[in-house]
């Protein structure tokens, strides 16, 4: 059964940092990354990255965020240094293998000004 277990959301003021850690069981994932979905818009993809090791970004989060991978521990990672406020939202965490997508139960960061 494959599960994705979140964590290291929470609140910071602008120009701070977190480190979102998702940590998956069941599968080995041929790609693996963060969404977000901010209040009253669509889930957009953050960064993700391939078994082997190459990652996208959205334009938004280039240079500040950086997507890293254990494949030995199965755990995907979100370095997100000088946040902004509107960085804000609920971040999922995002496996895929074999044409199926999994989630995560999604972590809120929150970002004040």
């Amino acid at each position: 059964q494959v599960r994705l277990v979140e964590s290291g959301g929470g609140s910071v003021q602008a120009g701070g940092s977190l480190r979102l850690s998702c940590a998956a069981s069941g599968s080995i994932f041929s790609t693996m990354g963060w969404y977000r979905q901010a209040p009253g818009k669509q889930r957009e993809l953050v960064a993700s990255i391939t078994i082997g090791i190459s990652a996208t970004y959205a334009d938004s989060v280039k240079g500040r965020f950086t997507i890293s991978r254990d494949n030995a521990n199965n755990t995907v990672y979100l370095q997100m240094n000088s946040l902004k406020p509107e960085d804000t939202a609920v971040y999922y965490c995002n496996a895929f293998l074999a044409l199926r997508s999994y989630w995560g139960q999604g972590t809120q960061v929150t970002v004040s000004s």
